[in-house]
């Protein structure tokens, strides 16, 4: 007969038995604590049992460990850094949006405090001086306005239609940015700092221009009046009508009363430009000058001196000119004929 296993004395306590065959092994009694947490491969690996046909991981007692959460499963398995790059995304997304739609709001008109003025507020103004209202409210007055008295603007007048003035208007200064119309205006005094353009007809009393002026029509002028006359380019000189030289008259001198003859006599009419020489020969006249003629203003430089006799007593005379800065007189090589009536026209150029 096979020996019956001896029982376990008094002595022996229970937890020192052997476990019974089938049991969980002591490595597989010992559950993790974080093991709700994980898969059920890790707890394979980690030696947890699972109960056979079945996903769900037990305890030694034979109860199944509850899976994680959905939320808790799906942080497992979401990269850390995908998450913050998407939520990144998302911030920028929407501050884009809430730009956008900011951008696309019509912004609204500032509301500007009103205050009605009624007919007491009228009847105040009228018999009193009263203030109506603050700095910071509009005061709007919707019909036509007759101001019998003086108005007084003590800062900026905007008017946003036209000004039209019965009477006069005084003005210490006045600057217009754009264009200024006016029909009959009268000023005392009128700077231009820049162009002035004038359209119509211009009629100026006196013209003092101290720099360049530059016309690019025609100038009409009864006179005209200039220190220096320079025709630039192929400038022409035209004058349709008589040409004359005014001026101070010369003075003459008879140097040899000789050429002239007894009882001859000399005289002129002219200025230092243009003259007529006028001579009578006496008796017996020898050669010599007739008349020395001495400019009012003398030349800077040497004159050019253009003469042209006439009568019929030059005809036989060798005449010529002497000449100066200061003057110049008429000569003759031989005697002129006794008892003619004769003489000189001459023109002076610089």
């Amino acid at each position: 007969m096979a020996e019956e296993p001896a029982s376990p004395t008094p002595e022996e306590k229970p937890a020192d038995a052997a476990p019974p065959a089938g049991s969980p092994s002591e490595a597989t009694q010992a559950v993790p604590a974080d093991a709700l947490a994980k898969t059920n491969e890790e707890l394979a690996e980690e030696g947890v049992d699972v109960a056979p046909g079945s996903d769900t991981p037990t305890t030694p007692d034979g109860k199944p460990i509850k899976k994680p959460g959905g939320i808790k499963a799906l942080f497992k398995k979401i990269n850390v850094y995908l998450l913050g790059f998407v939520i990144v995304a998302v911030v920028v997304a929407a501050t884009g949006v809430v730009s956008y739609l900011n951008n696309k709001k019509v912004p609204k008109t500032p509301d500007v405090a009103t205050q009605q003025l009624t007919t007491d507020a009228l009847k105040q103004l009228a018999n009193s001086d009263a203030t109506v209202g603050s700095a910071a409210q509009t005061l709007t007055v919707q019909g036509n306005a007759i101001i019998s008295g003086q108005l007084l603007v003590r800062k900026d007048l905007n008017v946003a239609g036209s000004i039209k003035l019965g009477g006069d208007f005084t003005a210490q200064n006045i600057t217009a940015s754009g264009k200024a119309n006016f029909g009959d205006t009268q000023i005392n005094s009128l700077q231009v700092a820049q162009n002035a353009a004038l359209q119509g007809t211009t009629t100026v009393k006196d013209l003092n221009v101290a720099g360049t002026t530059s016309f690019g029509g025609p100038v009409t002028a009864a006179q005209l009046t200039v220190s220096k006359l320079i025709l630039s380019g192929n400038g022409v000189l035209q004058i349709p009508n008589h040409l004359s030289f005014s001026g101070p008259s010369p003075t003459r001198s008879i140097t040899d009363a000789g050429t002239l003859g007894a009882g001859g006599t000399v005289s002129i009419n002219g200025s230092d430009t243009a003259g007529t020489i006028n001579i009578n020969t006496g008796s017996g006249p020898v050669a010599g000058c007739f008349v020395k003629i001495t400019f009012s203003l003398a030349f800077t430089t040497m004159p050019h001196i253009i003469a042209s006799p006439f009568g019929a007593g030059t005809g036989s005379l060798d005449w010529y000119v002497t000449k100066s800065t200061t003057g110049f007189s008429i000569c003759t090589l031989n005697a002129a004929p006794a008892g003619q009536v004769m003489g000189f026209d001459y023109f002076v150029t610089n």
